[in-house]
Formats: structure tokens, C-alpha cells, sequence
């Protein structure tokens, strides 16, 4: 609760002319179409890591994202970033996700760190495994240091996955299991940008499954989604 309250009224971020420049920039930029299929549009396919799992009083770490641009995952146009901790988190955080304490401590300053990361996203969709965290860390940081609410439709692969192979429901539920499942590579686990790679991955494959049995695009998968949470009382 404490932490909660410190959130709630700690004083409005100071943002100097060239960030408030870039921030209105950013927000003057329309908001892509989302009814155009994948292999015509933009999507970003994001994970994040943080100081730990809660939701309240854990911190953002850092940010990995690839974009998805008609119907392939273009690794030249991927995202990463380090915003600067005031402390490093625990060891046994550490060690999960293997961005060292010097690292965080030298970060980039969490203001233009997610600066960068509204240019590079602009107003596309985005798409992740259990978006709920990754959407719930990212809003919040930009809410903290920007004072702007982050309102862009996010995608759950975590969801659309079992709907696409129901078959599997039960046994797959992480994104481990379904890389296993279908032999996606990921030399990094708990690297923001290789697990982002990964997630990229399972969606290419969810577009290809998708397509074979109905005309679809981000609405479509998002679709989808929204019916298996509703069908298996997950929503």
C-alpha cells in the first residue's frame, strides 16, 4: 500500500524542451490501422524485464522488441533498452535475467529510455506472451515519467495459441512449452530481445495456422483471442 501511495502522489515528471518535443511528437502521430492483414501492416512483438513479478511495487528493467512488417520479422528493426535503477535489484533477480547491477545503475535515464521506445513503436499494435504483466510494467512506467496514459492494443499470444491448438491447452502454457513444441531456438531466456525473438516466432506461426481457416489480421488473432478467454472462463 505504501508504494502504492508514494505512485499515486509522487510529484508530476520534469520533462526537459526536447523530451516534451519528442513526447508531443509522438503523440500527434496517428494510430495505425489494425484491419489490414499481417503481410499489408506493422505490429511489435515486446517483453520486458523487471526487478521482480509484482505489479505494484516492482520496477521496469529493461525492454526488448522486434517488429513484425508484412508477414516477416525484420531484425533490423528491433528495440532495446536498460532505464536506469537508482539501485540494481537482488541478486537472485540478477541472475534470471542477467542485466548486472553496474549495468542498471548505468542505464538510460527512464525518460528518454521510454522516449526511444514510443519512436521506435510509434502507434502500431503490439503483441506478447501473458500481455497482462509486460502491459501492466510498461503503463506504469510511462504513466510515472511521461504522465501520459499508454492506451495501444496489445495482443496475447498466451491465449491465442491454446485457441489455435486446443489440443494442447492443458500441457502448454508457458512460452517455453511452445517453443519446445515447435522447436523455436532461444539462446538467451529472460533476454528481453531474444525472448521478444522468440514470441515473434509463435506468432508467425499463429498468422500461418489462422489463415488456413479464416480470413484474418491483428483483429482477427485479437478475435480469437478474446473468445477463447470468454469459452474457457479465462477472461
Amino acid at each position: 500500500m505504501k508504494a502504492l501511495l508514494q505512485r499515486w502522489f509522487s510529484p508530476r515528471p520534469h520533462l526537459g524542451p526536447q523530451q516534451a518535443a519528442r513526447l508531443t511528437a509522438w503523440r500527434k502521430l496517428p494510430v495505425a490501422g489494425r484491419n489490414k492483414t499481417f503481410e499489408r501492416s506493422r505490429c511489435v512483438v515486446l517483453d520486458v524485464e523487471t526487478t521482480g513479478l509484482n505489479l505494484v511495487k516492482d520496477s521496469l528493467i529493461s525492454i526488448g522488441a522486434v517488429a513484425v512488417e508484412n508477414g516477416r520479422i525484420v531484425l533490423a528493426d528491433s528495440f532495446y533498452v536498460v532505464l536506469q535503477q537508482r539501485e540494481s535489484s537482488r541478486k537472485e533477480n540478477i541472475l534470471i535475467h542477467g542485466i548486472s547491477g553496474s549495468v542498471q545503475r548505468e542505464g538510460e535515464s527512464p525518460v528518454d529510455a521510454l522516449l526511444s521506445f514510443l519512436e521506435y513503436l510509434g502507434k502500431d499494435p503490439l503483441v506478447a506472451f501473458h500481455v497482462t504483466f509486460d502491459r501492466t510494467m510498461i503503463r506504469r512506467a510511462i504513466r510515472q515519467y511521461l504522465d501520459i496514459s499508454f492506451e495501444l492494443p496489445w495482443l496475447d499470444l498466451a491465449y491465442v495459441m491454446p485457441a489455435l491448438y486446443p489440443e494442447l491447452m492443458h500441457s502448454h502454457r508457458g512460452l517455453d512449452d511452445w517453443s519446445r513444441y515447435f522447436n523455436i531456438r532461444n539462446e538467451d531466456r529472460h533476454n528481453a530481445v531474444s525472448d521478444a525473438l522468440a514470441t515473434a516466432q509463435l506468432l508467425l506461426i499463429a498468422i500461418k495456422v489462422a489463415n488456413q481457416t479464416r480470413d484474418t489480421g491483428y483483429e482477427g488473432l485479437r478475435s480469437l483471442e478474446r473468445t477463447y478467454r470468454y469459452t474457457s472462463g479465462k477472461g
